[in-house]
């Protein structure tokens, strides 16, 4: 059963509720700016597809679901720009060094157990200059919601595919040497604020 949830419910849960409307306008900040040949992680149902600049000349899709890989297909085929998937795991990349002019996650870095390692291996496959364009949500501002967040994690990462309220995404891109350009910080409104502490931003490879 818990195999069946994983592999097919969840990527059809994560698809909706990243699907979001309200999500539209941030997907389309963080996307300002993107081009040439693109390393998107955690593609997911293909949300992002439509904010893609035109100066983006090739997206290469790192996600691990063929169910949610299968969902995106509409959306793939009605896009402006070449997608291909990728390697199956952003831990650990076939991508050549240096290969990528940009990079972008958006809600991604919660759920990959070494956040860490694919964060190294998105540096490692950027061009020296390159950007990693980031949305993603974490730890809190406020001392009152990162308590509930520590503890609320244990109950998400079971329902959730793994994925963590309490990372901070500006630590952990710091800790990689990447160099944070743009940054955003806030809560998304009419959310829960536990789970809606976003980040949006961009960061340099050195």
């Amino acid at each position: 059963m818990d195999n069946l949830y994983v592999k097919h419910l969840l990527p059809r849960l994560v698809a909706f509720s990243c699907g979001n409307a309200s999500l539209s306008p941030l997907r389309a900040r963080v996307c300002t700016g993107l081009r040439g040949r693109v390393l998107e992680l955690g593609f997911g149902s293909g949300t992002n597809i439509g904010h893609y600049p035109g100066m983006v000349s090739e997206v290469v899709a790192i996600e691990p679901s063929d169910t949610a890989w299968r969902l995106s297909g509409k959306a793939r085929a009605s896009a402006t720009v070449p997608i291909v998937r990728g390697s199956l795991d952003a831990q650990r990349l076939d991508e050549p060094e240096a290969s990528f002019d940009a990079a972008l996650s958006t809600f991604t870095l919660c759920t990959i157990p070494d956040a860490a390692g694919a964060l190294a291996e998105i540096a490692r496959v950027l061009k020296p200059g390159g950007t990693l364009h980031f949305l993603e949500h974490g730890l809190a501002p406020d001392e009152k919601v990162r308590r509930f967040q520590r503890r609320a994690e244990p109950l998400q990462k079971m329902l959730a595919g793994g994925c963590h309220l309490t990372r901070r995404v500006e630590t952990m891109l710091d800790a990689t040497g990447f160099v944070i350009t743009e940054l955003d910080t806030f809560y998304l409104p009419g959310a829960p604020r536990f789970e809606s502490a976003l980040s949006l931003g961009t960061a340099t490879r050195p």
